[in-house]
C-alpha cells in the first residue's frame, strides 16, 4: 500500500507501444474507478490515444471501466495484438530451425 491521505488512494496508469512507455501515478478519491484513473492521468492527451478504443485491466488481469480501485493499483491499457502470439513464435521457430542437409 502507499502513504496515500485518509480518503484517498494511489495507482498507476501504464501503457505501452513500441516507441515507449506510459506510467503515471495519480491520486485519486476512494471509490475511484479504472475510468477515473485513466482520465485523471492524461495518458490519451499525452500519447495521442483513444482510450475508449482500447482493453483495460489491473495487474494483468481484465477490468472493466467501472471497475473500482484500490490502494495500490496499476491500471494498464492494452493495444490491439498485431500477430497472434502462438503465428509470432511459429515464424521465429521457422527462420531459426537448422536446414536439413541434402
Amino acid at each position: 500500500m502507499t502513504d496515500s491521505p485518509a480518503g484517498t488512494i494511489v495507482v498507476e496508469v501504464a501503457f505501452a507501444e513500441p516507441q515507449g512507455q506510459f506510467l503515471r501515478r495519480v491520486e485519486l478519491p476512494a471509490g475511484a474507478t479504472v475510468g477515473d484513473a485513466i482520465r485523471a492521468s492524461g495518458v490519451e492527451r499525452e500519447c495521442g490515444i483513444d482510450a475508449s478504443a482500447l482493453d483495460t485491466g489491473i495487474w494483468s488481469k481484465p477490468a472493466a471501466r467501472d471497475a473500482t480501485l484500490r490502494d495500490g493499483d496499476r491500471v494498464e491499457l492494452y493495444r490491439p495484438l498485431r500477430v497472434d502470439p502462438k503465428e509470432a513464435r511459429r515464424r521465429r521457430a521457422e527462420r531459426t530451425a537448422p536446414k536439413p542437409r541434402r
